[in-house]
């Protein structure tokens, strides 16, 4: 494959949201280089991207750490030697009452969900090569959770906050540099996380899951989950020309869950 050819680098490539979005990029003739915690699931993704005909190529990659972060995105551009688009996708759950937060869960949902973006997102724009062809894309996973409370999950909330302001100051830093940054904010999304958020909740209220995903159903004007290829979908859209005057911009992908 020729090196001229875009380039991707997506964070939590293996299961959800960031799997339909390696999906998306490689159908608009993206190369991918997805990134995992996991080397076992970085190499099974990658065995049936490749399978099903994508130019796949998978690293492992602990977003909470900057050296991993730093090894990731060199083994991206000895890959295919540019980075084109990222896509900050990892992320954690976690929350709990105020009084009963441990501190080492608030840090590890700040540094996992907020520091991350941070971390690979200096390290792409530094080294990947965007801003001397022109051209490019980040793209921040949020939440709508992001733009108003949650109730119990108040350093989920706060560390995608965080992603919705780096996205916004960031967008208008280089919007005069051909480099985009929009933060695509998902309502529920029937993923492998989601299912855990609903156990906790149903721990807490003392109900079954099935009383958690009726009662979050019910706030959902569609009345059901979007799906990881429909967060996936604007996320593809956002990597387009058409695309090239949305930026510093937060886009909810919720069913009309977040009306703002």
């Amino acid at each position: 494959m020729t090196r001229d050819r875009k380039a991707a680098f997506v964070t939590g490539a293996t299961s959800g949201i960031g799997l339909s979005v390696a999906q998306a990029l490689g159908r608009q003739g993206f190369r991918v280089f997805g990134v995992a915690r996991s080397a076992e699931n970085v190499s099974t993704v990658a065995k049936q991207l490749q399978e099903e005909g994508f130019d796949f190529e998978g690293g492992v990659c602990d977003v909470s750490s900057t050296e991993s972060v730093q090894d990731a995105v060199g083994q991206a551009l000895e890959t295919f030697g540019r980075i084109d688009v990222l896509v900050n996708n990892a992320g954690t759950s976690g929350g709990g009452e105020i009084h009963k937060l441990e501190e080492s869960l608030w840090l590890n949902v700040i540094n996992t969900n907020l520091n991350s973006v941070f971390r690979v997102t200096h390290e792409v724009i530094k080294r990947g090569g965007m801003l001397e062809r022109g051209w490019g894309r980040v793209i921040n996973i949020a939440s709508t959770g992001g733009k108003q409370g949650v109730i119990y999950a108040s350093p989920y909330s706060a560390s995608k906050h965080g992603v919705v302001g780096f996205t916004k100051a960031v967008g208008l830093e280089l919007a005069k540099t051909g480099v985009t940054v929009n933060a695509v904010c998902p309502g529920y999304v029937e993923t492998p996380m989601a299912v855990r958020v609903r156990q906790g909740y149903a721990m807490h209220w003392g109900v079954t899951e099935e009383i958690v995903l009726d009662k979050f159903e019910a706030k959902i004007p569609l009345g059901r989950y979007s799906t990881p290829d429909e967060v996936a979908g604007l996320v593809a859209y956002l990597t387009t020309d058409t695309a090239a005057s949305i930026t510093a911009q937060a886009l909810n992908v919720c069913g009309g869950l977040g009306n703002y």
